[in-house]
């Protein structure tokens, strides 16, 4: 049986029932739950590595800096390895890469060092991107093409569920103890500043040990699961105009260029507001709480994101995937702007609800950047996944924005309006297929 991907791609699917496929869907779910977890506790991370070495918010935004742009550094490789050991084996490989840099927590913890734990979070990016190239065009084509969109937004779901989950266990285990102030912590000698910091960066040990065991469990399930076999061979079909008969160049395929700056922009936003929501509730004239019940309100930030994407995932089977991501993205814009423009529980409960908005997001721009490739998807799905080095981006730029005083963090959140005006605009203009670019069979078999 062969499955194909969006738009005729030469990935095939051999020896697969319903029932297996249903299976795999199921596999390379927990996938998706497992990196979901992982990234989100970065915004657990980022507010206790601000105390503990007291940084200003630019600074502790190369927390998602050394995490996301690893998505830059390492697509093009994992999608070599791809097609070298094939999508079953880059997913465990990256399983077990991610619970080396969760390992290295440890000894980062024991030093400590801030720039230790960047070094770890590099590693662990460097897993979690191999899972993203192999594990999202894997589910793309496990299904009719025409729901391709439904099924990823439907994965996503449960990465959304990982991101809810993450802050509790973060929250319990990371941020049990509220920080000293910055004037307490500057008073205190060589010896018993290091010796806090040495206490407070202990907590990260033991959540991180436990990721660690639960990567390695997963890669051996993984490894011992017969998933469908895809073909990662190479196909020499190209694109052609049909008036000159030539080859087109991806980068010339408008929508899918469009759709890299809404990946980046995207994740950009997203990461940029998960980034700040724990400072951004314990201000006074937010939510006036401290860090750890903060922590526990950003659950629902990603929790409105994993309800979503299960909507989601019914709502684009009835209707075109670009106009519902102008639809949510406004929304989003407009939720933003009324949190930067209030303060009390309407400025956090607004920002909150924009987690719901963007549960279609990714999976909707990913499908429409794809569309009309064949068999150069693969070379499009590496673009649009190292487009996630916007997550690396961003964040810092909203944190200079949040340390200028003529802004600070209330304001700072306007750089995430941008984006979502530029990916409604891509929803409703520019995911448009050029009429002129068609999409020659592939013959290529598993």
């Amino acid at each position: 049986m062969a499955i194909t991907n969006v738009s005729s791609s030469p990935v095939t699917v051999s020896g697969a029932t319903s029932k297996s496929n249903t299976g795999a869907m199921s596999m390379v779910t927990t996938l998706f739950f497992m990196w979901g977890f992982v990234t989100c506790l970065n915004d657990i991370l980022i507010p206790h590595l601000k105390a503990i070495f007291d940084l200003n918010y630019a600074a502790v935004m190369f927390v998602q800096f050394a995490f996301f742009s690893g998505y830059a550094v390492f697509a093009f490789p994992a999608g070599k390895i791809v097609e070298w050991i094939g999508y079953k084996q880059t997913m465990v490989a990256g399983l077990l890469t991610m619970a080396v840099g969760a390992l290295l927590f440890v000894p980062a913890a024991s030093v400590p060092a801030f720039g230790f734990f960047l070094a770890a979070l590099v590693i662990v990016a460097a897993g979690m991107t191999a899972l993203q190239v192999s594990a999202n065009p894997y589910v793309s084509v496990l299904g009719p093409p025409q729901t391709a969109s439904s099924r990823l937004n439907l994965t996503q779901a449960f990465n959304s569920l990982g991101t809810f989950v993450a802050p509790f266990f973060g929250s319990v285990l990371i941020l049990k103890t509220a920080p000293k102030a910055i004037s307490e912590i500057k008073q205190m000698s060589a010896a018993t500043l290091h010796a806090y910091r040495l206490e407070e960066a202990a907590s990260v040990k033991l959540p991180y040990l436990l990721i660690a065991g639960v990567l390695i469990a997963l890669a051996i399930t993984i490894a011992l699961f017969k998933l469908p076999a895809i073909s990662t061979e190479p196909d020499t079909t190209n694109l052609e105009d049909p008036n000159t008969k030539t080859a087109i160049k991806l980068w010339k395929q408008r929508h899918l260029m469009l759709g890299v700056l809404g990946i980046f922009l995207y994740v950009g936003a997203e990461v940029s507001i998960g980034s700040f929501l724990v400072n951004y509730f314990s201000q006074p004239y937010i939510g006036a709480m401290t860090e750890k019940q903060a922590a526990f309100y950003v659950s629902f930030y990603w929790g409105g994101a994993m309800i979503g994407r299960f909507i989601g995932s019914a709502i684009l089977q009835k209707l075109r995937t670009g106009g519902v991501l102008g639809v949510v993205a406004l929304a989003a814009c407009s939720l933003v702007i009324i949190s930067m423009l209030t303060f009390g529980s309407i400025a956090m409960w607004t920002m909150i609800l924009v987690g719901l908005f963007n549960s279609v997001m990714f999976p909707s721009i990913f499908t429409l950047g794809i569309a009309g490739l064949g068999p150069r998807t693969g070379e499009g799905s590496g673009l649009l996944v190292a487009a996630i080095v916007g997550g690396a981006i961003l964040p810092v730029v909203q944190g200079a924005l949040a340390d200028n005083p003529a802004i600070g963090i209330h304001h700072a959140f306007i750089l995430p309006v941008l984006c979502y005006l530029y990916i409604s605009f891509y929803g409703f203009r520019g995911s448009k297929l050029a009429p002129a670019t068609r999409v020659m069979p592939s013959t290529a078999t598993a």
